[in-house]
């Protein structure tokens, strides 16, 4: 249909947990809280990640007509602390993952719908550069272990951004990065002088954007589409998958600009907070082509297609879920969702300063005693991830036979590792 020529769509959803395992058990115990289930993870599993890789669309008679992959249709990253559970607990779902972005390839020009996400869920302008760096390589090689290939975007926890996070993404190659559309500051189409300024979330989302780094190398931001994203999340938009697809479809103007629809939400919106939400984004999609609405893509597809021609900038130390841009994580910002009168986030000020206060303590003394066996100790964390990925006894000699000064001792092994 002509109405929909360069007229692009694509969802987004975040999956993620944080590691409930027990430190010293390595396992995750019984939380009563999830009842009937054995604990969160496998609760949110059943409701959620293993029913997007089977999701059934039904006709109008209310039968199942398909069953479909969600992961392979949309764009998605799974946390690696997720990933690590799903590959132990449900081998089944975890390989269908796996097996999506290779189908994603296929459907999208050779470009995976999978992104890598830093490793922690950490909030990155909280960090100092160290630590970031060490968020960003651990996420890079946990998607590489697994996918089989380079992320080309990744997914900043709570899209909190800052410019140097921006810049060390793409020292590690990382093209793309999406953000909210309230973390956009000014924008300027490419090769003029003068910037619009934005108001709150007023970025146009529907094109991608060239920053420009202070090492005056560039990486393309996406702003997904808040308001829908919104209605996705909080406002019942779920309840009917061709609701959804109409409304996605709604902000694309009917000339031949390319023009790019996209959203970004929590993964589990999607059959954990919103019952059979799986089914109401298959139904989405199939509609979206059954009725020839848009061109489903994903972010890796569309920026080959259609380069930026404009470029951004952003408000440093923003995210998506504090208009405060990162205060929730660090002092009593205000934000609530309705607690008791008097109730206050004053204890997260003294917390931050108390967890950084240690942090920069421990600091000098890992430099001083890994530096007793390390060349470089911060090159060697960096490439601890392996060892987490593979704890097996080659893999632990060889990372002491790649980063350590000399043969060690066993003690001096124990001690290091």
């Amino acid at each position: 249909m002509d109405s929909v020529k360069n007229k692009y769509i694509c969802i987004h959803g975040h999956f993620y947990q944080p590691p409930r395992e027990n430190a010293w058990l390595e396992v995750v115990e019984k939380q009563d809280s999830a009842a009937p289930f054995h604990d969160w993870n496998e609760r949110i599993n059943f409701e959620c990640y293993a029913p997007n890789a089977s999701a059934r669309i039904l006709d109008d008679s209310g039968l199942i007509k398909k069953i479909v992959n969600n992961y392979a249709q949309i764009s998605f990253n799974m946390g690696p602390t997720l990933l690590s559970w799903l590959a132990d607990n449900d081998a089944e779902t975890y390989l269908s993952i796996l097996e999506a972005d290779e189908q994603s390839r296929e459907k999208f020009s050779g470009h995976g719908s999978a992104l890598a996400q830093v490793y922690n869920h950490l909030i990155m302008p909280l960090a100092n550069r160290r630590d970031k760096i060490t968020q960003i390589k651990w996420g890079l090689a946990d998607f590489e272990h697994r996918f089989r290939r380079k992320a080309e975007g990744i997914w900043l926890a709570e899209t909190a951004v800052d410019t140097e996070t921006l810049e060390l993404c793409e020292e590690n190659d990382i093209k793309f990065v999406p953000l909210a559309p309230r973390q956009a500051k000014a924008f300027r189409k490419i090769g003029e002088t003068e910037w619009t300024t934005l108001g709150h979330a007023e970025v146009d989302p529907r094109r991608p954007y060239l920053y420009t780094l202070p090492s005056g190398k560039t990486i393309v931001l996406f702003f997904y589409d808040g308001n829908v994203a919104q209605d996705v999340a909080f406002k019942g938009l779920l309840n009917d998958g061709r609701a959804l697809a109409q409304r996605l479809t709604h902000s694309l103007d009917k000339d031949e600009t390319p023009q790019l629809v996209h959203i970004a939400t929590d993964g589990e919106s999607y059959g954990h907070h919103h019952r059979h939400g799986e089914m109401a984004l298959a139904a989405c999609y199939d509609y979206i082509k059954e009725k020839e609405l848009g061109i489903l893509t994903n972010y890796g597809e569309y920026l080959e297609k259609f380069p930026p021609e404009y470029e951004i900038q952003i408000h440093e130390d923003s995210s998506w879920s504090c208009v405060h841009g990162v205060e929730r994580w660090r002092s009593n910002c205000g934000c609530s969702t309705g607690e008791q009168p008097g109730w206050t986030q004053t204890w997260r000020a003294p917390l931050r300063q108390a967890l950084d206060w240690l942090r920069d303590k421990t600091i000098p003394i890992f430099e001083e005693e890994a530096g007793k066996f390390f060349d470089d100790p911060w090159a060697a964390r960096d490439a601890y991830i392996q060892v987490i990925l593979d704890r097996n006894q080659s893999n632990v000699r060889s990372f002491l036979q790649q980063h350590a000064k000399r043969d060690l001792t066993l003690a001096a092994q124990v001690q290091l590792l």
